[in-house]
């Protein structure tokens, strides 16, 4: 790979699509000639072929430029960063070739802001350069339509960005003499017109974001005019205004492959009530049916992103619903209704916007259209009709509900595409939630799941969801971070010493309370090996001034700061002696060790392709349907031939076997050329006589199906080599982390009460009651861990028990790319329980055995610490469900455990 290339991949952090789309760039700027094209027609014709023969040579599939400039397309789907694209290869450029001079269109005024923004502002977090140490002292300079009139030559910088609107660049104001656009008027600073001085540039080269917007004979002939050395085309629908395919696209990464590759944009999923049968309502009800169940899969959306947000540490996202309607009338109808007392009771009053052609003329709406992803935005509904245009940028819309008549590809290109950026690093997060876009659509459910099961559609790649009935879904709910025995006997004990304490005491309780275990953490790498030396006289006295500083710290901007921090250290002695004897008595040390496994290696073993079913590929008929203009009856069909345009039969199998991510080429490569080789002679063998074209052909008509079929055998003879397990420097416990959860009105129930007769209601439960674990209220996935916490809470032998949260341990497996979070630890007299309770088909399966190796590194290292501390030892154990039962012990269930 080209160094600079490198270099900007890395400082970019670009996704993996945006560094092949880079790279090709990279291969093919060093082949063009990067030169402007001639005036002369005949020698600009010479020149264009013999550009386009260079890229030809690295994209054989490009036809031409469609340009009088050489000028490369780029087919990426929307969400995944054609802008920041944009911004690495300016960067390529310049680093590399020293070009200094850029032009960039936009196809309307909001993407026009926006680019100046991404390109110009360096606070900006989506800044695009941010990262590349040359522009940090000399940032490229922003010349805009507003500005570049007001420029002189001497403020010409090193770089310069030139950020036009295509109706400022194409058909400016014709204010002045002779009707001229202002443009190409001329500027007494320059000594010639701003579109002369641009088109005089020896290295200027264009970037059309949505490029699909000038393809039109104006604005083809415009940037013709300005003759630049090279041209760049950002689009995620590379057709012209008649529907015709680009030329001249050397790079595609589309919908499809996004939602295949699950990584840069949600999974749409499409949704219906169950039971659901549209003859039973009129219109308007129907229309009140798919507003609450859009409202219902929004509140559930939102407190699942809030509790991500509290569990990972991260900002939380305020998602939003967007109704798409027929028509203004419509929209103003829904934006009333959804306000009204008919939909929950006015919930939503004051949290609906309208944005429509007449609305957006108001400046507050467009203000809050623009601040939708503002967390600060109180708008959780956009009622809009048709104001999906280019540059509407957002990452927190996660319900859509189409109002208005439409096909299953235009609810894909027009709406589900503008949901699909994903909030929280631009990928996603493994929660399901937080990773999905979901469209209701009762009314349209079964077209859509047709459409999707014809051909290619890029519906094959959406998830399709039943609503469960409305006695069984989520009533709303909050997040709220559950009281710890710990909190709670402080403030008991402070009430029992000074009696009742009023609110702002209690609040200064916990938040002593908050900074003493703080203090806890930090403490643990300074000389103190376990629980009990907190008691400790010189490590208490460590812990009472960090308590102080972090109370300090967290009051210097209050407006009585001192007295805050005066009443608040007051109790800090008192409450110390409180968290000390209660994490002694009553709370699981848990060593704070990192686990990684590194360098887990995939073997794919020798063996002989199964050719016996799958590769008696039929002959290919290929038509030409043509059709009269005139005469409609002038129809005939048109045999076709093979032609030569197909890759080689071996080398098209060889690219699709190493699409599969666990296939090595350089591990594999003469395994994969044995197995291609075997399937390639069994085609040709029940197709006697076949042509190499012929066989190319049909080999690129079943290519998918006959790489899945080798990769399927192939995976028969495949075995894991486990990495080894990097540990870093062992510290004596944890702090344990608040645990959000939702509380809802459902309500809570006492853990003693029988399991619900509906196992899947266990759900939507918080329960009580526990005295033996540091949480005191829960929420459970299944049965089985109700139960098991029955069990452990009822029984003997279990001192102590917790449900850890999330990110309480940082143990990665599977070469460090996924984070393992067990379900319980369990202290009994003799020793700490690491418990992971599975469905007994599941116990054996490679993932979970996988994890559990890396649980058992954990508990091994976590064992020599302690034992070097006078601490117990820990045990990984994974429990089947079906030992899971309230009539049996904690110690029956263990050792039935080790005899599975």
């Amino acid at each position: 790979m080209d160094s600079q290339v490198n270099y900007i991949r890395q400082r970019l952090s670009l996704r993996k699509p945006l560094a092949k789309a880079l790279e090709l760039t990279a291969r093919i700027t060093d082949k063009l000639s990067l030169k402007k094209p001639p005036t002369d027609p005949d020698q600009l014709e010479m020149f264009i072929a013999a550009e386009l023969a260079k890229v030809k040579s690295i994209v054989p599939t490009v036809k031409g430029f469609d340009r009088d400039f050489p000028s490369l397309a780029f087919s990426i789907a929307t969400g995944i960063g054609k802008t920041r694209l944009m911004g690495a290869i300016i960067a390529y450029l310049y680093l590399k070739k020293r070009i200094k001079h850029f032009f960039v269109l936009a196809p309307n005024l909001t993407l026009y802001e926006k680019l100046i923004k991404d390109f110009g502002d360096e606070s900006y977090s989506k800044y695009v350069f941010k990262g590349i140490s040359e522009f940090v002292a000399a940032p490229p300079r922003i010349v805009t339509g507003e500005t570049y009139n007001e420029r002189t030559g001497s403020l010409f910088s090193d770089v310069e960005i030139n950020i036009f609107n295509i109706s400022k660049f194409n058909k400016d104001s014709k204010e002045g003499s002779k009707g001229l656009p202002r443009m190409r008027r001329l500027s007494e600073y320059l000594g010639q017109s701003y579109f002369d001085y641009l088109a005089s540039l020896p290295d200027l080269v264009v970037l059309m974001d949505e490029a699909h917007r000038y393809h039109a004979d104006a604005s083809k002939r415009a940037i013709n005019e300005l003759r630049p050395v090279l041209g760049f085309e950002m689009t995620a629908t590379p057709f012209d205004e008649k529907g015709r395919a680009f030329k001249n696209i050397v790079f595609e990464y589309n919908l499809a492959e996004a939602l295949d590759d699950g990584l840069y944009v949600k999974n749409p999923a499409i949704a219906k009530a169950r039971n659901f049968n549209k003859d039973n309502f009129t219109p308007d009800e129907i229309e009140i049916i798919k507003l609450e169940d859009g409202i219902t899969c929004h509140e559930r959306t939102k407190l699942a992103i809030e509790m991500y947000a509290k569990q990972n540490s991260l900002p939380v996202v305020k998602p939003f619903i967007l109704v798409a309607c027929r028509d203004i009338s419509h929209a103003k109808y829904i934006e009333e209704l959804l306000q009204s007392d008919r939909i929950y009771h006015s919930a939503y009053k004051g949290k609906v916007l309208r944005i429509d052609s007449s609305s957006k003329k108001d400046e507050d709406i467009e203000r809050q259209f623009v601040a939708l992803e503002s967390p600060d935005n109180g708008i959780e509904i956009v009622v809009h009709v048709n104001m999906l245009k280019e540059g509407w940028d957002v990452n927190n819309l996660y319900t859509i509900i189409p109002l208005r008549a439409s096909n299953a590809a235009v609810l894909i290109e027009q709406t589900i595409g503008r949901g699909l950026r994903l909030p929280y690093g631009g990928q996603r997060t493994g929660n399901k939630d937080v990773d999905t876009l979901t469209v209701i659509a009762h009314d349209n459910f079964q077209k859509v799941i047709d459409e999707a099961n014809k051909g290619n559609s890029l519906l094959k790649r959406v998830s399709f969801i039943e609503l469960e009935d409305r006695d069984e879904r989520e009533q709303g709910g909050r997040v709220e971070n559950t009281p710890t025995s710990t909190e709670q006997k402080i403030q008991k004990q402070i009430e029992k010493v000074k009696g009742e304490i009023n609110e702002k005491s209690k609040q200064y309780v916990t938040q002593v309370g908050k900074a003493v275990e703080s203090a806890i953490s930090n403490i643990a790498a300074e000389g103190v090996g376990s629980f009990g030396d907190l008691q400790k006289k010189e490590v208490k006295q460590k812990l009472r001034e960090k308590a102080i500083a972090t109370i300090k710290e967290s009051v210097k901007n209050s407006l009585f700061a001192e007295q805050d921090a005066a009443e608040q250290i007051a109790q800090v002695d008192e409450v110390i002696n409180i968290v000390v004897e209660d994490y002694k008595n009553n709370v699981i040390e848990i060593p704070r060790i990192v686990v990684e496994q590194q360098n887990v290696k995939a073997i794919f073993d020798d063996f002989d392709l199964d050719t016996s079913n799958g590769y008696n590929l039929d002959e290919l008929r290929r038509e030409i349907i043509r059709q009269g203009f005139t005469d409609s009856t002038d129809f005939e069909v048109i045999a076709g031939k093979s032609g030569s345009s197909k890759r080689p039969a071996v080398e098209q199998l060889i690219v699709s076997l190493i699409d599969f991510d666990d296939v090595d080429y350089d591990e594999v490569s003469d395994l994969l050329y044995k197995l291609v080789g075997q399937a390639v002679d069994a085609i040709r063998s029940n197709a006697p006589g076949i042509s190499d074209d012929d066989l190319n052909e049909r080999v690129h008509a079943f290519k998918q199906s006959l790489a899945d079929n080798i990769y399927k055998q192939m995976k028969e003879h495949y075995r894991i080599i486990p990495g080894e397990f990097k540990i870093n420097k062992v510290l004596p416990f944890s702090q344990i982390l608040p645990q959000p959860i939702i509380v809802n009105n459902w309500g809570s129930l006492d853990f003693h009460e029988p399991v619900p007769s509906q196992k899947s209601a266990v759900v939507k439960f918080v329960y009580v009651g526990f005295k033996k674990s540091n949480y005191t209220k829960y929420r459970f996935d299944s049965s089985t861990e109700l139960d098991f916490a029955f069990i452990l809470e009822t029984n003997n032998e279990v001192l102590k028990w917790i449900r850890p949260v999330p990110n309480q341990f940082n143990i990665y497996w599977s070469s460090g790319a996924k984070k393992y979070e067990p379900d319980f630890i369990v202290e009994t007299a003799d020793a700490i329980y690491m418990c992971e309770t599975k469905a007994e088909k599941d116990v054996n399966d490679p993932d979970v055995q996988a994890k559990a190796e890396a649980a058992r590194e954990f508990c091994r290292r976590a064992s020599e610490f302690t034992a070097q501390n006078g601490g117990k030892p820990w045990r990984y154990v994974i429990i089947p469900h079906t030992l899971v039962d309230r009539a049996y012990s904690f110690n029956y269930i263990l050792k039935q455990a080790k005899l599975k």
